[in-house]
């Protein structure tokens, strides 16, 4: 039996983690839930799975979790340990009882617990793009340190992870990531400034949470992947490919250097690389419905257009920068997401935003989370800065304005 803690059990990786556990209840036991202020779906889960501690994000929720579960039929006696805040994230990933920790907190809210579980070598599910984006190098070593085993979680990642055991790393010649290529894959470039939120939310292959959705509109999430690709495995950005795929059915392949190509394929669904993250090494049976061949299926390939996806241009700088260039391009990614999601700014200004802040924000190599935390909100600072810029000089001036 192995005790879980799940950085994000509301979000949707969350869920379809704690989907895997329901179906290998002899396998797995909860031991924290960790959520930011969904509390209803937390107090659910918890009455369902009983863990041994709940963390939410900020007192606020803290106390509206523990109304939640006066509502329910847990008994007092029954409830979990609750706290909140990054203290107690961190404490129920590194907790010596825990065995495996799903990282899947947006953003960098989860890098601090994730980094910390890794030091005391737990197996971690990395479903986080940005533990690695902000701070690869530092996870890495002490990974390394800790003999920390990390298993990607994102269907590329996890391809990549098995298409990988196919032959020896130095026989490795590229890896190649697909990208289903968003909503606006076949959207005439200067139509882009018109989209709206809801059109860029609405994704053509996967469910997912609004950030991710709007990164995935962008290429940008293929960017953060290339990034991470590079940390994973090991390798350079001129080794790391993106082609658009829209059947999103192959998910990663692996060249080698005598020209083979191993793909891995599966049904779109994430339930299939989570659980090839709790069981790795094993395999055990599949948690959906097989891929089915009975049909006739058409898979299509092109490459990317990097004039009308910039963010996945500025996302191999960042890599070939190094130090905190990718800190400093996630921050100013999120701002500019949260701007546009706001209708502050449309839509192509997400990337200007982000290239802005990137040549604003000097590149240096941070020792420690603490200063990748501190690199990561003075981004945030300055893309915000660039954002309430452009928003002011888009809005007109009014007749009675003195400054007209």
């Amino acid at each position: 039996m192995r005790n879980l803690t799940i950085l994000g059990s509301t979000g949707s990786i969350g869920v379809n983690t704690l989907d895997v556990v329901r179906r290998h209840r002899e396998r797995y036991r909860i031991y924290a839930l960790v959520a930011g202020e969904n509390v209803e779906a937390l107090a659910a889960q918890i009455v369902e799975f009983r863990p041994r501690v709940a963390v939410v994000a900020t007192e606020r929720a803290l106390g509206n979790l523990t109304e939640r579960l006066r509502e329910t039929s847990l008994a007092v006696q029954q409830w979990p340990e609750l706290a909140c805040g990054s203290e107690a994230r961190v404490a129920a990933a590194a907790a010596p009882e825990v065995d495996f920790v799903m990282s899947a907190i947006v953003g960098v809210a989860g890098l601090e617990a994730t980094y910390e579980a890794v030091k005391r070598g737990k197996q971690i599910g990395l479903a986080n793009k940005e533990v690695l984006v902000a701070s690869g190098r530092l996870v890495l070593e002490a990974a390394r340190q800790a003999r920390a085993e990390i298993i990607p979680v994102d269907s590329e990642h996890n391809g990549a992870h098995q298409c990988l055991k196919a032959g020896r790393r130095q026989e490795v010649a590229r890896l190649i990531l697909t990208a289903s290529g968003g909503p606006f894959r076949e959207t005439p470039r200067e139509k882009l400034a018109e989209v709206t939120p809801e059109q860029a939310l609405n994704h053509p292959t996967w469910k997912m949470g609004r950030r991710i959705t709007i990164d995935s509109a962008t290429l940008m999430n293929k960017g953060f992947e290339v990034i991470e690709a590079c940390w994973l495995f090991g390798l350079s950005p001129d080794q790391v490919e993106v082609v658009i795929h829209p059947q999103s059915s192959v998910h990663a392949l692996v060249e080698y250097t005598d020209g083979s190509l191993i793909a891995q394929i599966s049904v779109t669904d994430m339930r299939m690389p989570i659980q090839y993250a709790l069981t790795y090494p094993e395999r055990i049976e599949a948690p959906v419905e097989r891929y089915d061949f009975s049909r006739p299926r058409c898979w299509n390939f092109s490459p990317p257009d990097l004039d009308k996806f910039p963010l996945l241009r500025l996302a191999y700088d960042a890599q070939r920068a190094g130090g905190s260039a990718g800190c400093t391009l996630n921050a100013a990614d999120e701002v500019g997401v949260e701007a546009f999601l706001n209708r502050q700014i449309p839509f192509p200004a997400i990337a200007e935003v982000a290239e802005e802040t990137l040549a604003r924000v000097p590149s240096r190599e941070a020792s420690s989370i603490a200063e990748v935390l501190e690199i990561d909100r003075e981004s945030r600072r300055v893309a915000r800065e660039i954002v309430r810029r452009r928003v002011g000089a888009a809005t007109p001036a009014r007749k009675d304005d003195p400054a007209r």
